[in-house]
């Protein structure tokens, strides 16, 4: 990211709203012909889908200038809001056929700027795709278009005892196509894994307009893994319509623990103890002295304040199970110094424990007029050194950062708070957040997640991978979608020598490296 001299340039930069500051982005060329023919495209448009789904005005495509990630803001070209496969497969199949840049959207929760539009593309938005299509308790799963909600999703199995695993955060308003997209986690990643492991089929469609189908309702399929491809592309490789999911039986009881710590750092180690003593939990938090207090005001949770690291252990299973892994945390957590311990009675008290930490983010809003939610993975041994390092940072940039973790998995995420209307203020943020996730590379881990990549952290892949890491992972995508047209300019940097760490500027109008071949 960098601020640009003399405003928008024609090709490679692309002035984009940032809070209440003019930010410019290294983004794809411009195609100024798809903008000219903008009413041929509308016109186009309506052979396919119903005119009331064609969104154009400027008071109508407001809304989807920018997803959860909302300190970057650009309206698209138009919006569109398909009712079925069909309609998607002849919109981009039109699409590709006429060079017409797709932004696929699902429910606008993401958090990396994936479903930021461009000024010459099409958004697609799948909130029409919004039915549960079947639920087969035999075979414990459930098929359902990718616009509905990840909650919707348990709230339509729980009267048989049965729930969908992945709980991120939001998952009162993501989409299941959403979380496919980006392989959301949550709380209970820690057992049972991500939504790549908790997908068992998928409906998608190809830029070039081709249906596909890949899986089922069998645990495995026959040859490549071609779902672990699909599952976390960011909206690179098609346009996801249709998933089938797992859903688990409810376990006999669930009970969680309370556990503070007068340091970090202890219970960084704790957590460590937990785990290999053969401990699973199926959820495992960590957050520090100022989201303590933060969230506790927003929703009442009963933490204890005096504590500087406050971790929420929750187990299940069946009640001897339960009661015994219980006495075994409580256990481990004395050996590291905890000074607090409660344990939950019933799924009131349990619910309350949780309640603190699912509000992490809107609790942020009381602490300063903006925040910055960092998204990393580092392995869990290195909790307690991320953490130091983290407040160095802070220091060093002179911006409060709060800290909320899935423990169990190493995923973190670091809340910078930060006054957008500040310019100073933005500036230094965007750099505190990519230290972070240098840091996270640093550690063993890496840049993102659950989150993904989009165009917040693209920038940093070259932290990751060279220059034929990338060339192989585009390869693929082009197989896919030859013109790449389909979310361009996310995920991958700009330039390809990761040598530049895909950053361009340009002064002028003239580039630094013309010779470099662009993305």
């Amino acid at each position: 990211f960098f601020q640009a001299e003399d405003g928008i340039r024609d090709y490679d930069v692309t002035g984009v709203q940032t809070c209440a500051l003019p930010i410019y982005l290294v983004l794809p060329k411009i195609d100024r012909s798809t903008i000219k023919k903008k009413e041929f495209i509308l016109g186009k448009l309506k052979k396919f889908t119903n005119a009331e789904n064609i969104l154009s005005h400027q008071s109508e495509i407001k809304p989807y200038e920018t997803d959860g990630l909302a300190a970057y803001k650009q309206t698209p070209l138009a919006v569109v809001l398909p009712e079925n496969t069909e309609e998607v497969s002849k919109i981009l199949k039109f699409c590709n056929d006429e060079n017409i840049k797709i932004i696929p959207r699902g429910a606008g929760t993401g958090l990396s700027g994936g479903a930021l539009p461009l000024q010459d593309a099409i958004t697609l938005g799948l909130g029409k795709f919004n039915k549960i299509l079947e639920i087969d308790f035999d075979n414990k799963c459930v098929v359902a278009q990718s616009g509905v909600t990840n909650l919707s999703i348990t709230h339509a199995v729980q009267h048989k005892g049965f729930y969908y695993a992945p709980d991120p955060s939001s998952q009162l308003a993501c989409s299941i196509g959403g979380n496919v997209a980006e392989n959301s986690g949550g709380i209970h990643s820690l057992k049972y894994g991500t939504t790549t492991n908790n997908i068992l089929g998928i409906e998608m469609v190809i830029m070039d307009g081709t249906i596909c189908r890949v899986g089922g309702k069998t645990l495995d399929q026959e040859g490549y893994d071609i779902m672990g491809l699909i599952c976390g592309s960011e909206g690179l490789l098609g346009v996801i319509t249709e998933v089938t999911v797992k859903i688990l039986k409810k376990t006999q009881s669930v009970r969680a623990a309370l556990i503070g710590f007068s340091t970090i750092e202890d219970g960084g180690n704790c957590v460590s103890d937990i785990i290999s003593s053969g401990i699973i939990p199926a959820g495992m938090e960590i957050m520090d002295k100022a989201l303590i207090v933060a969230t506790d005001n927003f929703a009442k949770a009963g933490y204890p304040r005096d504590a500087e690291a406050l971790m929420i252990v929750e187990l299940d299973g069946t009640k001897s199970e339960v009661d015994n892994l219980l006495k075994q945390v409580g256990d481990i957590a004395k050996k590291n110094n905890s000074n607090s311990l409660k344990l939950s009675k019933n799924e009131k008290e349990r619910l309350a424990f949780w309640s603190g930490r699912k509000a992490a983010f809107p609790a942020c809003g009381a602490m300063a007029p903006d925040y910055y939610c960092m998204d990393g993975s580092i392995p869990r041994g290195k909790l307690a050194v991320a953490l130091k390092e983290i407040k160095k940072l802070s220091k060093k940039y002179n911006l409060k950062v709060v800290n909320a973790f899935h423990a169990g998995d190493g995923n973190l995420h670091p809340i910078i708070v930060f006054d957008g209307g500040n310019k100073d203020q933005f500036k230094r943020t965007e750099e505190l957040g990519a230290e972070i996730l240098k840091l996270c590379v640093k550690l063993g881990g890496v840049l993102t997640g659950e989150h993904g990549v989009g165009i917040e952290k693209r920038e940093l892949m070259c932290e990751m991978f060279n220059d034929n890491d990338i060339q192989q992972q585009l390869s693929i995508k082009k197989s896919l979608d030859q013109k790449n047209l389909l979310n361009p300019g996310k995920v991958y940097p700009i330039l390809r020598k990761c040598a530049e760490e895909g950053r361009v500027y340009v002064h002028r109008g003239e580039e630094k490296f013309p010779d470099l071949p662009r993305f």
